[in-house]
């Protein structure tokens, strides 16, 4: 059985603004973009009720599906802390971070730690920050890989 990886999905809020945002900020592209039928969104996901936006947006090999739900009306927001059962967070490289922390603040996205340098792993002596998106909840962390 071959097994590969397809997209991370994430729920957001403002469906034109997270696509703007990981369109300007972080180089996806859309490439598709349609309203569900009720009837399998609501069988797939359990969620009675359920009416949902679905973009599609790549980055090289990377896929991200965002997901606007119009209903049903009692939509919970859920903002885990990093360690919280069930958080999760999306990353990205970046080749300049400090350009890359002031085009994110000016979005805008919130700092949620600090910004450290990498002192283990693959990714050793390169630069990491955990930002939030605001509407979201979604943590996004920047890395800026070592150079070689």
């Amino acid at each position: 059985m071959n097994v590969t990886f397809n997209h991370t999905g994430i729920t957001v809020k403002d469906l034109d603004r997270s696509e703007a945002m990981f369109r300007d900020l972080f180089g996806f592209e859309t490439f598709s973009r349609a309203p569900r039928d009720p009837a399998i969104i609501s069988a797939v996901t359990g969620v009675r009720g359920a009416e949902v936006e679905v973009i599609y947006m790549r980055n090289g090999p990377a896929r991200l599906e965002l997901l606007c739900y119009s209903a049903p009306g009692d939509v919970a927001r859920y903002v885990p802390r990093p360690c919280d059962l069930g958080s999760l967070h999306v990353a990205m490289n970046v080749d300049d971070m400090d350009t890359a922390l002031e085009r994110a603040l000016a979005w805008p996205l919130e700092i949620v730690g600090t910004e450290v340098q990498i002192d283990d792993g693959p990714n050793k002596g390169g630069r990491i920050i955990y930002m939030r998106s605001p509407e979201e909840g979604l943590i996004i962390e920047m890395i800026q890989l070592p150079e070689s």
